[in-house]
C-alpha cells in the first residue's frame, strides 16, 4: 500500500505576505478536520479559504488533499493538474506531482501514475515514499498487463471454442441432411420399383404353373369328349328313328 499523502499545512509554513489572517484561520481549521479525519468539513473549509484568496495555493492543495480523502479520486486529479507550474518551489511541485500520481493509481490508472511520480522523483530524487508508490504503482501495472494478457488468452479460448462448437453442429447438421437425404431417396426408389412392379404385373400374361396348366387342359379335353359323346348320342338316336319308319 502507499504510505502518505502530502497535506501542506499553513501553521508550519512561512507566513506569505498578502495572506489574511481569516484565510490562515480558516485553512488551519480545515488541517484539524483532516486530520480528525472529517475530510468532507476539510473540503468545505478549504474551498472557503480558497474562496477568500482565489491564488491561495496551499487553500487548492489542500482541498484536493481532502478529496482524495473522500476517495474521490478523478476530482482530486482535475484539483491537481491545474497545480502543476504552479509554484517555483522544487520540494513544493514534487508533492503536487506525488498526489497526482496517487489519485491516479487510486483510479487505477496504473502507468500515467508511473509518470507522475517519476516526475516527482526527477524534483526530489531522495523521497522514498514516492520511490516505494513508484515500485508498487509498476507492480500494479504489471499485474494488470498479465490479467489483461490472461482476459484475452481467455477470450481467444473462448472464441475458439465456441467456433469447434459451431463447426461440429454444423458438420452433425450436414449430416443429418445428408442421411435424411439418403432416405428420402431410398423411399422414393423403393416407390418406384414397386410402380414398376405393378406396371410389369399388368403388362405380362398370366403365368401358370405346370399343375395348373395340366388340369385347365385335361378339363377343356373332358368338355371336348362331352360334347362328343352328346353328338354321338344324337346321331345314334336319329338313325334308330329312321329304320323304324322303313318298317
Amino acid at each position: 500500500m502507499m504510505k502518505r499523502f502530502n497535506i501542506l499545512i499553513i501553521a508550519l509554513l512561512t507566513v506569505v505576505a498578502g495572506y489574511g489572517q481569516n484565510e490562515r484561520k480558516v485553512i488551519r481549521q480545515g488541517v484539524k478536520a483532516y486530520q480528525g479525519g472529517d475530510y468532507n468539513e476539510a473540503e468545505v473549509l478549504f474551498r472557503k479559504a480558497g474562496d477568500m484568496d482565489h491564488e491561495s495555493f496551499e487553500a487548492d492543495f489542500n482541498t484536493g488533499a481532502a478529496l482524495y480523502g473522500q476517495e474521490k479520486y478523478e476530482e482530486t486529479f482535475k484539483q491537481y493538474e491545474p497545480l502543476v507550474n504552479r509554484s517555483d518551489d522544487p520540494q513544493t511541485m514534487a508533492h503536487v506531482w506525488h498526489n497526482i500520481g496517487n489519485s491516479l493509481l487510486e483510479a487505477g490508472q496504473y502507468r500515467q501514475s508511473i509518470e507522475a511520480y517519476k516526475n516527482s522523483l526527477r524534483l526530489n530524487p531522495s523521497d522514498q515514499d514516492t520511490k516505494y508508490n513508484l515500485a508498487y504503482a509498476k507492480k500494479k501495472l504489471h499485474e494488470q498487463q498479465q490479467q489483461d494478457q490472461q482476459q484475452q488468452q481467455d477470450q481467444e479460448q473462448q472464441q475458439q471454442d465456441q467456433q469447434q462448437q459451431q463447426d461440429q453442429d454444423q458438420q452433425q447438421q450436414n449430416q443429418q441432411q445428408q442421411q435424411d437425404q439418403q432416405q428420402q431417396d431410398q423411399q422414393q426408389e423403393q416407390q418406384e420399383q414397386q410402380q414398376q412392379e405393378q406396371q410389369q404385373q399388368q403388362a405380362r400374361p398370366l403365368e401358370l404353373s405346370k399343375e395348373d396348366a395340366e388340369r385347365m387342359l385335361n378339363a377343356i379335353q373332358q368338355q371336348e369328349q362331352e360334347v362328343l359323346n352328346k353328338v354321338e348320342e344324337k346321331k345314334a338316336a336319329a338313325t334308330k328313328v329312321k329304320t323304324a319308319k322303313d318298317w
